[in-house]
This record gives C-alpha cells, sequence and structure tokens, in this order.
C-alpha cells in the first residue's frame, strides 16, 4: 500500500491538545504552526458565524464566548469526542458557516435536537498537526454547555449537489495567498474548497450519490456528487492531472458506533441511495467528511473483477502485481486468492514482477532477509490453482535497507513459467553489487542477471533497488527492470490548506526514475532495437514528472497510454482512480495490447490494494 500515506491498523482519531495548550493556540495564517494568543473576553452577542468568520481562520481564535446559541445536529461518542450545533438565526453571508464542533474530550451528554448555549474557547484544531498541510478546524474547547430545551427540529440541511460545487477547486497561485489559502476571503461561488469549507461544522444532505471509493476498513467510503465529472469505466473518477481537481467527490462516515449499526459495504459504481444527512466534518484522511446521522442505504451495482485475455502461443505476456507485504504468516486464504487471481483473472502471464515480496517471517526483525518460504508458497498455490509451475529469481535485500514494513525487508521478484520462457542466469549479482551492461553476439547483455540497477546510487537509500532480468523468448533477449518507487509518505493532502499541495515525496522518485532511465540507455546503446520492460509500483502517475523523466530522450513510452482515459488506474485513493503501478517500452516494443485489470482497487473485500497490469507483445 505504498500509494498512500501510512495509517494505522485501527482507525483512531488524533486526540485533540489538552485544553490547557488549546486555549493558548492559534494558527499563523499561511504557515500552519502553532503560535499563543492571549485569551480575551469577546462580545457578549457573538453566534456560530461570527466565530467561523469569512476565512478558514476564525476571527476569534483564542477568545473565550459565551452562551453562545444552537440546535444540536450531531453527536460523536468515539474517537474525537464532542457534538455539533449549528445557529437557526444565520446571517446573509454566504461564507460564513452556521455550524461548528465542540470538543468534549468525554462523551457529550446532549442528544441532536437540543436547543444549547454553549460558552467555550475558540480555537484552530489541525487535524494530524501542524506539519500535515491540512487545514485547521475551528471548535470550541472547554466547554460549558446549558441544555435549554429538547426535541427542537433540526436546521435544514444545505444539499450537496453537481448544481451547488463549483467546478473550479481552488485559487491556486493568488500572490496574496502566499502559498497558502487560510487568509483569503472564502468564495464558495467560485471554487469547491471554499464552499466545503463555508459549510463546516453546518448540517448538510446529499442524495442518491455513486461510489467512487469502496468501503475501506476504516469504516468510510467515497462518494461522487456530480455523475458527470470524469467518470471511469467502471463507475468511478478519474484522476487525470494536477490542475483539474475532481470536486464532486465527498467522504462518507457515520456518527452511529459500529457495535450499533455496521458500516455497509460497498464497492465503486454501486450507489448510496436515498438521504444521508449530518454535519460536515473535516479530518486527517480526506478532508471534508459527512459525518451521517442519518445514512443511504448502498445499493450494489454488481461490480465484477476483470479478466485478461490469454496470450497467443508466439505472444509473450508480462505483468506487474503489487501483492502487498506477501508473507509466510498470511493466512493461506491470502496465497490462494492472490493465486486464483494470478491464474484466472491474468491469465497465467508468462513472466510476472512482484512487488512487496516480504522475507520468510515477515515483520519479525530478527535479521532474516531470504524470501524463499515466502516464494515456495505463492507459487505452489498458483500450481494448485492450475497455474503454471513458476520458477523464481530474485536478490535479498541488505536487512533494514529496502524500507518498507519495519522487520519485512520487502523486494521485487520475478516468477517465470520455464515452459514458456527461459531465464538467463549471469551470476555475481548480489544485494550491493550493481549490473551492468555489455555487447554480446551483436546485442545487449546484462552482466549480472539477476542483478540490481545501480544500489548504491542515494535515490535508492532506504527505498527497493530495482531488479533487472534477462530473459528469452522464442530466440528472442528481452530485459524486464522490475521497480517498486518511493511511496507518495509525507505529501500534502488535496484538501490542505497549501495550493498546490507540496509534494515532497517527489523528489526521491524522480532521483529514483533518472536513474532507471540511465540504465535503459545503456541497453539500448548497446542496442538500439533492445526489448526492454520497465515495469512495477512506480508509485506517481501517468502525467506526473517522474514519468516524464523515466521516457526522458524517448527511451520508454507508457503503455497506459494506449489505454482510453477512462481507463488508465489501478489504483483507488480518497475516491480518486488514479495509475500508480505501469509498465514502460523501449521503442522495439511494438504492436502490444496493455490491460490494466481491475480486481482489486475498486472493491471493499481486496487481495490487494492494487491492480495488476498486463502486457501482451511479440517479440
Amino acid at each position: 500500500m505504498a500509494g498512500s500515506p501510512a495509517r494505522p491498523a485501527a482507525r483512531v482519531t488524533l486526540p485533540h491538545r489538552s485544553p490547557a495548550v488549546a486555549a493558548l493556540c492559534a494558527v499563523a495564517l499561511g504557515a500552519g504552526l502553532l503560535v499563543a494568543a492571549s485569551p480575551q473576553a469577546a462580545a457578549d452577542t457573538v453566534r456560530i458565524h461570527d466565530i467561523q468568520g469569512t476565512t478558514r481562520i476564525s476571527p476569534l481564535v483564542g477568545q473565550r464566548v459565551e452562551a453562545v446559541p444552537g440546535i444540536v445536529t450531531g453527536v460523536r461518542t468515539y474517537g474525537s469526542r464532542g457534538f455539533w450545533f449549528q445557529d437557526t438565526r444565520p446571517d446573509a453571508d454566504p461564507a460564513t458557516s452556521e455550524g461548528i464542533f465542540v470538543f468534549t474530550s468525554s462523551a457529550p451528554t446532549v442528544k441532536a435536537g437540543d436547543a444549547v448555549e454553549v460558552t467555550g474557547t475558540v480555537t484552530e484544531y489541525v487535524p494530524g498537526g501542524a506539519s500535515s498541510g491540512n487545514q485547521s478546524l475551528t471548535q470550541l474547547t472547554q466547554p460549558s454547555v446549558t441544555v435549554v430545551s429538547s426535541g427542537n427540529p433540526l436546521p435544514p440541511a444545505q444539499v450537496i449537489d453537481a448544481r451547488a460545487v463549483p467546478s473550479r477547486y481552488t485559487p491556486a497561485g493568488d500572490p496574496a495567498a502566499q502559498g497558502s489559502v487560510n487568509s483569503l476571503p472564502l468564495e464558495p461561488r467560485s471554487y469547491a474548497l471554499d464552499f466545503y469549507e463555508s459549510l463546516e461544522g453546518m448540517n448538510v444532505r446529499i442524495g442518491t450519490s455513486r461510489v467512487v471509493g469502496a468501503t475501506d476498513p476504516y469504516a468510510e467510503l467515497w462518494v461522487t456528487v456530480k455523475p458527470g465529472e470524469r467518470p471511469s469505466a467502471r463507475g468511478g473518477t478519474v484522476y487525470g492531472s494536477y490542475t483539474a481537481q475532481n470536486t464532486g467527490r465527498l467522504q462518507v462516515q457515520q456518527l452511529a458506533p459500529l457495535a450499533e449499526s455496521p458500516f455497509p459495504q460497498a464497492d465503486v459504481g454501486d450507489r448510496l441511495t436515498g438521504r444521508t444527512e449530518g454535519p460536515l466534518d473535516y479530518n486527517q484522511y480526506g478532508g471534508y467528511t459527512l459525518a451521517a446521522r442519518e445514512l443511504g442505504e448502498v445499493q450494489s451495482r454488481g461490480l465484477k473483477r476483470e479478466k485478461t485475455k490469454a496470450q497467443a502461443k508466439n505472444e509473450l505476456a508480462v505483468a506487474t502485481y503489487n501483492v502487498e507485504n506477501l508473507d509466510p504468516g498470511d493466512p493461506q486464504e491470502k496465497f490462494d486468492a492472490l493465486a486464483r487471481a494470478v491464474v484466472t483473472n491474468l491469465a497465467s502471464p508468462d513472466v510476472l514482477a512482484l512487488e512487496e515480496i516480504q522475507d520468510d517471517n515477515g515483520p519479525t526483525d530478527d535479521g532474516t532477509v531470504s524470501a524463499d518460504e515466502t516464494l515456495r508458497r505463492f507459487t505452489e498455490a498458483i500450481t494448485a490453482a492450475g497455474g503454471p509451475r513458476y520458477d523464481w529469481r530474485g536478490i535479498d535485500p541488505v536487512d533494514k535497507a529496502d524500507g518498507g514494513e519495519p522487520g519485512g525487508n520487502i523486494r521485487q521478484a520475478f516468477l517465470f513459467n520455464p515452459a514458456r520462457v527461459s531465464f538467463t542466469d549471469r551470476p555475481g549479482g548480489d544485494a550491493t553489487t550493481a549490473t551492468g551492461v555489455v555487447r554480446e553476439r551483436g546485442g545487449a547483455a546484462l552482466t549480472h542477471s539477476p542483478g540490481r540497477v545501480d544500489p548504491a546510487d542515494p535515490a535508492w537509500q532506504n527505498s527497493r533497488k530495482p531488479l533487472a532480468g534477462e530473459f528469452t523468448f522464442r530466440g528472442e533477449r528481452v530485459f524486464l527492470i522490475a521497480n517498486h518507487f518511493a511511496s507518495k509518505g509525507g505529501d500534502e493532502p488535496l484538501a490542505g490548506h497549501r495550493q498546490p499541495p507540496t509534494r515532497s515525496s517527489e523528489t526521491q522518485r524522480h532521483a529514483q526514475a533518472a536513474s532507471v532511465n540511465t540504465f535503459v540507455k545503456k541497453l539500448l546503446s548497446a542496442d538500439r532495437k533492445a526489448k526492454v520492460l520497465v515495469l512495477g509500483d512506480i508509485n506517481d502517475f501517468e502525467f506526473s514528472a517522474t514519468t516524464r523523466t523515466l521516457t526522458a530522450g524517448k527511451a520508454l513510452k507508457p503503455a497506459a497510454l494506449s489505454l482510453p482515459p477512462a481507463e488508465r488506474y489501478s489504483y483507488v485513493f480518497q475516491g480518486n482512480s488514479q495509475i500508480l503501478d505501469q509498465i514502460l517500452v523501449t521503442p522495439a516494443v511494438k504492436h502490444f495490447h496493455y490491460d490494466s485489470v481491475h480486481i482489486n482497487a475498486e472493491f471493499a473485500d481486496q487481495n490487494s490494494d492494487h491492480d495488476p497490469q498486463v502486457l501482451r507483445f511479440k517479440p
């Protein structure tokens, strides 16, 4: 799951700052840093819209406000405990929200429909911390709550639909923002992020909406309120450009504890039907989130897992598959499910490049680096599922040198069907020895096969080193370079305060792409007709600078560009269907057929979080 920032094993909302600290904290405009603010008495007639103000930062931050009136619209008794309440006498300014969250630390005793008066300190809380890049959530802390009456009708819900949400995402590039939108006046009729911010804490509603991010282990899903916004071929929303964000995406959670009301299972393309209503929250794992007091029903559309076409006798089928930290400690069911996918959905490709193969005891950190047991169990499961008896090649890494799950020593490995393709073994390759390129019998050859590509390059520090292998199919030499580039961990979120977000993780991937590009050019220098496939979890998009660096000098071409735009994705993150896994080819690889085989990323029930990729061609 290296395509996204790491999440905890169980959903836990990060704790708020202590009330003593929260009372003295505000968010510095444009910086996301916490600074001291002196509490002082606010005006007697303060209402919620006065607290929320017309920017993302409250004009009353750090101040104590008295007897703020409103109706409770939602209560959260787990995680970040508290409640939302909303003014029933809104002002005329669409930029000022009429709702706000009250952080109570312990389970609140109020209920929806209570008319309350709240005295508390106005704070700005940044989910994930100031360094995360997230926007801040305006809230009241250290509250004193008076219930005036109960059973009151809730304020009418603001409808979020395709007509309400602007098509432009954010005023990025405004010089007044200095990289952050925090200080800019909200323009909810012009920008989607401003629209959502203007509703922060308010009671909102969506109607029947298409699911674009399947239910995940943390009891959440993503929908789009814009059915016509870059739809994928199978019901998702395709992410095709940094400058064209999908503004209709919205995360949905529920307020009811799971023990009382299990969260529904939904796949991409399903419908969340009827009325879904509740306060609009903002959290660390996706930004604006409808915290549903009332949750619609999931209507299944029966999404099926795809099956690729089997290769012809004279076609070489090459695939890449991230198997998500596979190790012998995983249940046999995972090995069997992945094996069935190789046989049934991928049609038993001739060569399979695997990513996230862990060592023989997985995350146990005892110096073990061999993955022979992991690969033995996987290949035996494939044979048991009716597939070929694959052989494998790989190189064990230096312990704890390649990143990934601590103790797991993930690496790439090649599986190949010896009945169809042969591997050219050239000894001498190990974790720290670089393979090279020589001319042999009029063509290119590797000095070590399997071998690692430039493992001493700083680009590969604490990251998986590329694995190169030399194969022969029907007398033709084919070179494969299996990759697992650095993850996107540390990048700022799409819904963060800095627009466009800082993508700090790109720096390492750009250097990695340059390293691989240089190696491919060495092969092409030795043989301009060399058939080279660069494949694996590139952890970046087909339109990214990483991909441009990989293809520099026309050394490679992304095979994914042969697909229609609506089919270009291998991973779903926060409701965006996007490419992370790629196969790129040198000019001599012609007339190929490429398939992104959608069997995981769109489903709540996953064997991996990535979809495998398959390329078939006649060498």
